[in-house]
């Protein structure tokens, strides 16, 4: 049985899109098909709080701090990484005139709910420019350090930044906020089932990661990780019954974002079938699984860029199963102008699934490959070929 058959993905697709919402293995749908089926038998028993979902969230804990080492009672449960980020800036004691510092290679949908927060707050947002390409964990750290003044009182950077696909520094990060006594949330959406995760060593103030992309869970299930220092502040971003329950046996930072009111945890449920799925792919387990994405992703961009005539915008060793490649476009032909984009192109005429996008505030065009145990490099060559074809006389090569 070969690896890609594990998965329902589409076989007439070349899926290389897998850092955007993931893709979840046959053998996790149907355990998750099998807790609804629990779920629907008897509601009452499967979802009251006091009868069987404390325990079986609990053991789910356990699981995943065992995954990124930390204590399961640091660890909360979210639908995604982004609520985890909106519940974090949701709960922070921002004043005005304070400062958030974010990077332009930050989420969308965080940096906005960074915006939100720092509006209503009469506080303000300050935005590292990170430059890409960039020639190492240097550039990154002397543009987040050159954003830094009194003023600021938290800093929200990726580990994997999602539209560029790199690996930041966030050990330096912390251990340069805290000199500062500055705060760090990391958003980590990426990182769990891509590289190796040590919060107990990284010691961050918040991290908030998903379940549902690299460690191929089902979709809207994540965690939050909170120093218990900073527990009784962090609330839910739905405060529900665990706001006034009795508390005597269970922290309130557990009690209240395990209860949000009527929810499907299935998808939190089968996330140990996920993680136990990924371990068995190869005989060296989760570090093999590592290792060989990454392997398989350093030579596809090495094959991208030398198609497109182009440098690698960084390091391999800033890589992890993601890379993204500046296109230089500063046109596309009047066909993808007028009826469709470079994106839908490669979809539509020749069945390659991946993002092709402008990086925010910056004329740069970028396309990301992602590369699963299910890839393969002939999808990487056949993605080559129909660039090379549909960017002929309209991405300028550098």
């Amino acid at each position: 049985m070969k690896i890609r058959d594990h998965w329902q993905l589409n076989p007439d697709i070349d899926f290389l899109n897998h850092g955007s919402f993931g893709a979840c293995p046959r053998i996790v749908l149907q355990k998750q098909e099998a807790l609804i089926s629990e779920l629907e038998q008897d509601p009452i028993k499967f979802l009251a709080p006091e009868r069987d979902l404390l325990p079986k969230l609990d053991a789910v804990r356990r699981t995943i701090a065992d995954l990124v080492n930390a204590p399961a009672s640091d660890l909360a449960f979210v639908r995604n990484a982004t609520d985890g980020v909106n519940a974090v800036l949701g709960s922070f004691p921002l004043k005005e005139d304070d400062q958030i510092l974010i990077t332009n290679h930050g989420y969308n949908a965080c940096s906005n709910a960074a915006r939100h927060v720092a509006e209503k707050a009469g506080a303000e947002i300050v935005v590292a420019d990170i430059p890409f390409p960039l020639e190492s964990d240097t550039d990154v750290m002397a543009a987040i350090e050159n954003k830094i003044t009194s003023r600021t009182r938290l800093i929200l950077i990726d580990h994997v930044t999602s539209p560029t696909g790199l690996i930041l520094p966030v050990e330096q990060v912390i251990s340069l906020a805290r000199a500062k006594d500055i705060r760090v949330l990391i958003d980590g959406a990426h990182t769990p089932g891509m590289i190796p995760l040590n919060l107990t060593t990284l010691a961050p103030d918040y991290y908030t990661a998903n379940h549902h992309k690299w460690l191929c869970g089902p979709k809207s299930s994540g965690f939050l990780f909170v120093q218990p220092e900073w527990q009784t502040q962090v609330r839910p971003n739905v405060i529900s019954h665990g706001a006034n329950q009795d508390c005597s046996t269970r922290t309130r930072f557990l009690t209240e974002f395990d209860w949000i009111g009527t929810y499907d945890p299935t998808p939190l449920l089968a996330v140990p079938t996920a993680i136990a799925f990924l371990k068995s792919l190869y005989p060296e387990g989760l570090d093999q699984l590592y290792q060989r994405n990454h392997e398989a992703v350093v030579k596809a961009r090495q094959v991208i860029c030398n198609t497109l005539q182009t440098e690698f915008p960084c390091s391999n060793e800033m890589l992890g199963s993601m890379a993204s490649v500046p296109l230089n476009a500063t046109r596309l032909t009047e066909h993808d102008k007028s009826t469709a984009t470079l994106q839908q192109r490669l979809y539509q005429e020749h069945s390659l699934e991946l993002p092709v996008f402008q990086l925010r505030d910056s004329g740069r065009w970028c396309l990301r490959i992602s590369m699963q145990a299910y890839n393969e490099a002939c999808q990487i060559d056949r993605l080559a070929s129909a660039l090379s074809h549909l960017t002929d006389g309209a991405i300028h090569r550098t």
